[in-house]
């Protein structure tokens, strides 16, 4: 009876929190961090990089992957700290991925108006607007 009892204490026993999942997990948030303002800053830079200042889709493209592989770091780390029952980092590692993320999103957003209230403003003619440069014959890299 008392290596029951033994046991019980033990399976009871609250567990001190994994501060090396913890670490990984802060590297994954900060990875995951850093691919988002990335790609936001893809979407600043974009700004007339296409016809008609809209993004190409390879931009598109690049910009959306870096989100969803932030999205998917970000809950995969949520889990592992989730299941590790390290609340605390948990909590701490999720308000400031928002905030930074808010933040960012806030730049972006205030980013785009001001672009857009500014080609708005200047209104473009003829005149002011600059000529194409002649495009020069190129040879094909392969073939004849």
């Amino acid at each position: 009876m008392d290596t029951f009892l033994q046991l019980a204490e033990v399976v009871a026993a609250p567990k001190s929190p994994n501060l090396w999942g913890a670490l990984g997990c802060a590297l994954a948030y900060s990875g995951a961090l850093f691919a988002t303002i990335d790609s936001f800053a893809d979407l600043l830079l974009a700004e007339g990089d296409g016809p008609g200042g809209r993004m190409t889709p390879a931009l598109k493209l690049k910009s959306g992957s870096k989100l969803a592989a932030a999205g998917i770091t970000v809950v995969a780390a949520g889990l592992v700290l989730a299941l590790d029952a390290n609340w605390f980092a948990l909590t701490a590692l999720s308000i400031a991925f928002l905030v930074l993320v808010g933040i960012s999103a806030l730049v972006l957003v205030r980013h785009r108006g001001r672009g857009g209230a500014r080609a708005a403003r200047v209104p473009t003619t003829s005149a002011t607007a600059p000529s194409a440069a002649p495009v020069q014959e190129q040879p094909p890299l392969l073939g004849n």
